[in-house]
């Protein structure tokens, strides 16, 4: 409702209106009124922006503006999310062009005003309407002073006051508020994340090119999403750090000075940029060596220059160790570039050995850097696909057999950037987890490291980020019974993007693989089966399976140990799983002597053998022995 009778002629924002409609009378106020309910329902039906956007041009009466922004919004919200959706892109796409600032303001201001009177039509007003008004701010057609100056305005416990303080509390005060808010009511409707960055990476590229100021923050303010800027801002700084020459870093900040004197950027996005920058300038150093020293410059050009404010900024923090290993920036480009080619391929195919041949073929495999870059690429990759990629990063990353520091190395740049991919992947915490856990049930690296990993982030001061949460939450899944099935069991199993296997199908396959082998198998050939199996946590029912063929035969075939002794040779078998294997054998030992008499005697023998060769640590029990 008006708070005013609708025959009283509203007054003029400023004197510019006044002259935009120096004759209105009420009887045009009314037809305006009349046609704006007719333009709002045939928006809802058509979805045509551009129709909308004319038909109010040629109404020329700019000065009742704001009850269309009232009347749109208030019908949406007694719609569908679709209505209120489209509403919230409309008004962001006649923002300046067709409605002016000051008419959003008062139409927002008229909605508080009146939110009393809607809640009698409308349940849930309160927050819908808190919705709006969030929405508006971060779609930047609203100001945040909005929410501070209509407040006094209001009277107190009024649900327009109630409105304003949801909007503040509940949507704008939370973190990553912009993307929240944006997904309330089913996304935008004009393009995706990745549709975003693609643009935003041409205009970027175009405008270095071209170097035309004024083009670029055209084509920034048509993309019509002010709550994604911050983007705009950090890849515009990385795109001039990664050119490294000076030309490039000055078209880049005077872009984005630019941006920020005309509001093309509000600076909450500047500032935003230049923090998920910071969070991310030790993983670009990969590329960039130089990078926190570049930064460092742009942070102080910026400041001095009065569009950045440096004190609200994050500490850089200290320049972290660097690896024993350095390759110039061009090589490790080189590499990416290459692992990433490697990894789709092998997505694609599922062949590891290619894959193994591959980073042997240029001895990418001997440094620790690529290492620790290309774990890092194979889960990044793997997150961004489905369950049969992550299962199958995971068995790539248990056959490689890579160093457990270059792993290690790997997954602290997974938690740097785990802030900065949050953005791109809200489920990051969830499937960092998942990838941690599993590496230590794949004994690709030990539970110990996850520890110490931990202690060293908070060492850096990223307690309570998602990484450490990620590690945390590993750890608690790893201490849980039967935890290592479940871990196994996240994406599918296998690695082959087929279902999961159940333990009794795994049991059956290596019974099947081992009785082959004791026919007269090929023990190379047995191996390959062991390990394309997929499962080394699970080598101890191999260990197990073995002992208990060896004992039924009295010791008379020596195949199956010989067997196992080549499995442990080759690392097949982890010292970890072989003792696993003869501990379950020691807890049946007495159930096997039903059909072997002299069982726990043959076991006493292969654990004394087994130490000797080293299999078995010297504390190994020997009670069942006696």
């Amino acid at each position: 409702m008006e708070s005013r009778p609708d025959n009283l002629v509203p007054p003029a924002e400023d004197a510019s209106q006044q002259l935009l409609s120096p004759t209105v009378s009420s009887e045009e106020f009314i037809q305006f009124k009349r046609k704006a309910t007719t333009i709002v329902e045939e928006y809802f039906s058509t979805d045509d922006v551009a129709a909308t956007a004319t038909e109010l041009r040629e109404m020329r009466v700019p000065c009742y503006h704001y009850y269309f922004v009232k009347k749109l919004v208030s019908v949406a919200m007694d719609r569908h999310d679709r209505e209120k959706e489209m509403a919230a892109v409309l008004l962001s796409s006649l923002y300046g062009d067709v409605i002016d600032r000051p008419q959003v303001y008062k139409g927002f201001a008229k909605l508080t005003e009146s939110c009393d009177d809607l809640s009698v039509d409308t349940p849930g007003a309160v927050d819908i309407l808190a919705v709006f008004v969030a929405r508006a701010v971060v779609d930047d057609i609203l100001p945040p002073a909005f929410l501070a100056k209509q407040l006094p305005c209001l009277p107190e416990g009024s649900k327009g006051a109630e409105v304003l303080h949801r909007a503040e509390k509940s949507y704008l005060s939370v973190p990553h508020h912009g993307e929240i808010i944006l997904q309330k009511w089913g996304g935008s409707k004009s393009i995706t994340v990745e549709e975003a960055k693609a643009k935003i990476a041409d205009i970027l590229e175009e405008y270095l090119a071209a170097g035309d100021i004024a083009e670029a923050c055209r084509c920034i303010r048509g993309l019509k999403i002010p709550f994604f800027h911050h983007d705009i801002v950090k890849r515009a700084l990385t795109l001039a750090m990664e050119r490294g020459d000076a030309a490039a870093e000055g078209h880049i900040l005077d872009l984005l000075k630019s941006a920020s004197d005309e509001g093309v950027i509000n600076e909450s996005q500047i500032t935003k940029g230049f923090n998920r920058l910071i969070d991310s300038v030790d993983d670009l150093s990969l590329d960039v060596p130089n990078a926190r020293r570049l930064l460092k410059t742009m942070i102080l050009k910026a400041s001095s220059e009065g569009w950045l404010c440096a004190s609200s900024l994050k500490p850089l923090g200290p320049e972290p160790k660097k690896a024993a290993v350095v390759e110039d920036d061009a090589a490790v480009r080189e590499f990416k570039a290459k692992a990433l080619s490697i990894i789709k391929e092998y997505f694609l195919t599922g062949d590891i050995i290619e894959v193994v041949s591959s980073l042997e073929a240029e001895n990418y495999a001997c440094s620790s850097s690529y290492n620790a870059i290309f774990v890092k690429k194979l889960i990044t990759s793997a997150m961004d696909r489905k369950s049969r990629e992550k299962e199958m990063a995971s068995v790539l990353l248990s056959s490689l057999c890579m160093p457990p520091d270059d792993v290690v190395s790997g997954f602290h740049l997974l938690i740097e950037a785990a802030e900065d991919a949050a953005l791109d992947n809200p489920a990051i915490v969830e499937d960092l987890t998942m990838f941690f856990a599993r590496s230590v049930v794949d004994e690709v690296i030990a539970p110990s490291d996850l520890e110490a990993m931990e202690e060293e982030e908070a060492a850096r001061g990223n307690t309570g980020k998602r990484g450490i949460l990620a590690l945390r939450n590993a750890r608690a899944l790893l201490g849980a019974k039967l935890s290592a099935e479940r871990i196994l069991r996240c994406w599918g199993g296998g690695g082959t993007g087929k279902a999961g296997w159940e333990l009794d199908d795994v049991k059956d396959k290596i019974g099947k693989l081992l009785q082959e082998y004791d026919c007269g198998g090929d023990i190379r050939e047995a191996c390959r089966c062991i390990k394309e199996l997929g499962m080394p946590f699970f080598h101890h029912e191999v260990v197990k399976k073995a002992l208990v063929a060896i004992m039924e035969k009295r010791g008379k075939d020596e195949r199956m140990w010989g067997l196992l002794a080549e499995c442990y040779g080759r690392g097949l078998i982890t010292p970890n799983q072989m003792t696993k294997g003869f501990e379950r054998v020691a807890g049946c030992v007495d159930d096997l002597a039903l059909d072997v008499p002299d069982a726990g005697k043959q076991f006493c023998c292969y654990v004394e053998r087994a130490k000797k060769g080293g299999w078995l640590d010297a504390s190994f029990p020997n009670g069942v022995c006696s």
